[in-house]
């Protein structure tokens, strides 16, 4: 009962910060450089735990790896064409709409598209969005550890989402009876977005997972 209740359960606030640092972080916020109106926002998902750096559009390249599969998102012009690049080489060109997110795999030697759209506009929800990027795995689920499913029948290199309250779990996640080792959920805050990878192939799959964040955006 209370596996199957634990994302009913009531908001987690976090401790207030100091006067000193609520105050030095508004002014962050205020000052910081914002997206032009019209801006897309774009991130490069790479599987494989080899190291490489991805690069989109004229941003900052950014190095993943096997602790790090998915790039900050990154502010281009929306309508507009831009690349991708990947380990110093260009894989492909993209156009993407105005005000949208998106993460972009590259499947089969092509560019992929998928569409982070959000789940929800409650800010004092998180947001959980699982991917299945394992290779022959017709159907990714993934589940709370002795509890209820969140996502099923997720096909290959498809994503869904959903809004929850940033509480605390253990998730398991899989393809068919095989199933990766369970992966702790750290306390999300309201507004958090976290990305779950299943990874690996469908006999051994491999759990990840990720807060997304946007790279800076240059002045």
């Amino acid at each position: 009962m209370k596996a199957l209740n634990l994302f009913a359960a009531a908001l987690v606030l976090s401790a207030a910060l100091p006067h000193a640092a609520q105050a030095e972080g508004k002014l962050a916020q205020l000052y910081a450089p914002r997206p032009p109106a019209g801006s897309a926002f774009v991130r490069v998902l790479h599987p494989d735990a080899t190291a490489v750096q991805v690069q989109v559009g004229q941003n900052a390249p950014q190095a993943l790896g096997a602790d790090k599969l998915a790039s900050s998102y990154n502010v281009v012009k929306g309508g507009e064409p831009f690349t991708i690049s990947i380990a110093g080489k260009v894989v492909g060109e993209l156009n993407v709409a105005a005000d949208s997110y998106q993460s972009v795999v590259l499947n089969a030697g092509k560019l992929q598209v998928l569409d982070d759209s959000a789940a929800s506009d409650d800010a004092l929800k998180a947001e959980l969005r699982f991917y299945n990027l394992a290779g022959d795995c017709p159907a990714g689920q993934l589940q709370v550890a002795d509890g209820p499913t969140l996502f099923s029948e997720v096909k290959p290199n498809t994503s869904q989402a959903r809004a929850i309250n940033p509480v605390s779990a253990n998730l398991s996640a899989g393809c068919g009876a095989a199933q990766a080792k369970a992966l702790a959920l750290p306390q999300l805050q309201p507004g958090d977005h976290y990305a779950l990878f299943l990874t690996g192939s469908a006999s051994q799959p491999v759990l990840r997972g990720e807060l997304a964040g946007t790279a800076p955006l240059a002045r």
